[in-house]
């Protein structure tokens, strides 16, 4: 039986190698880890496998040429604005279960036959490895460190994908966009404030207690904030100690609501720790939608950024209704106004919590 399955997946490698030999005769483009790939002049058939590779296509509006899709990208639905806009992708073939750190089913890739994998946080050999193994061109993209939102790292990958794609008019539309957002941000956030912010609960495969925070977290940096948890010198996702927390006890914490069943939980095992911290005490506790899940959903970064400038700087954000601004950057994003939905899916965000 093993013998017959390994014969079988021999004769589809051979066979796709033949049908794709004509399309190889392509172009050569550079992916985010400096590997040079042929793809071919014109890809109509992708795959995308690791956290946010879908996300990243979704946003270049190519969708129409995925042809089948991770198990993964099936659960956790209600934390993926991008899989909430284009349900029709449920319905595509699997291409293996996916997350973190898996790769692919070979069997399904060679059926599906796409032209293009598109692939993320994976090693160099590994990339090579699954293009060797497959036959189709690999190229690999990245958000930069797992579990934060390097803009740097988007746009390039964004660059590299829309090159692939032919989709470079959309490519510098989203740079545009999201480099207005941060500006209009900024702008209206030029007056130092003398509060101190933490997020807590902040998701990196999974979710977590409060603990759990982004160092340079990107909206508190838009809005010129004072984040205590940047206090460390260290970039990106980390976890800290009750203690420091305790220690830092900053003005207001924002907490990332994909993470806030386990940390009511937490609290119920940690009252006095929670009722010592200025915030809880004050009332200056508040929900933002899930900064990651499966990667950093870019888009309700931007709109928890307007929704905190609302709770800090009301005068500046004042003509802001966070339903309308919300609904514009997943439209643009995404392809559809999601702030129903996502408000649905997340009753306890964008608002006061209580414990």
């Amino acid at each position: 039986m093993k013998f017959l399955k390994f014969l079988f997946l021999c004769l589809l490698v051979l066979s796709f190698g033949c049908s794709y030999s004509g399309k190889n005769k392509g172009r050569v483009i550079v992916d985010y880890d400096g590997r040079r790939v042929t793809v071919p002049e014109k890809v109509e058939r992708i795959v995308c496998c690791g956290p946010g590779a879908l996300r990243l296509i979704t946003y270049l509006e190519a969708t129409d040429r995925v042809v089948g899709i991770e198990n993964f990208e099936r659960r956790h639905m209600k934390g993926k604005p991008y899989i909430l806009a284009h349900t029709e992708l449920l319905k595509l073939p699997s291409i293996g279960e996916g997350g973190p750190g898996r790769l692919p089913n070979y069997e399904a890739l060679l059926k599906l036959k796409p032209d293009v994998i598109f692939i993320t946080y994976v090693s160099r050999s590994t990339a090579d490895e699954l293009q060797k193994k497959t036959g189709i061109p690999v190229v690999v993209l990245s958000y930069g460190k797992l579990a934060t939102f390097d803009e740097k790292a988007v746009f390039k990958s964004l660059r590299i994908a829309a090159k692939v794609l032919g989709k470079e008019r959309r490519e510098e539309e989203i740079e545009k966009f999201i480099l207005q957002i941060e500006n209009d941000l900024r702008q209206r956030s030029r007056k130092p404030i003398k509060y101190t912010v933490y997020v807590g609960g902040v998701s990196a495969k999974g979710t977590h207690v409060i603990e759990s925070t982004v160092a340079d977290y990107p909206p508190f940096k838009f809005l010129n904030l004072k984040n205590v948890a940047s206090s460390t010198g260290l970039k990106g996702y980390l976890v800290v100690t009750k203690e420091q927390l305790l220690s830092w006890n900053p003005d207001f914490i924002f907490i990332d609501v994909g993470g806030l069943n386990i940390i009511k939980e937490d609290y119920k095992r940690h009252k006095s720790f929670y009722n010592s911290l200025k915030a809880f005490k004050t009332g200056n506790v508040y929900g933002l939608l899930p900064y990651n899940f499966y990667a950093t959903n870019i888009g309700t970064a931007l709109a928890d950024a307007y929704y905190i400038g609302k709770v800090l700087r009301p005068d500046e954000f004042k003509d802001i209704n966070i339903a309308d601004k919300t609904n514009e950057i997943t439209k643009f994003l995404v392809g559809k106004p999601l702030f129903k939905e996502l408000r649905e899916n997340w009753k306890e965000g964008f608002q006061r919590l209580e414990f």
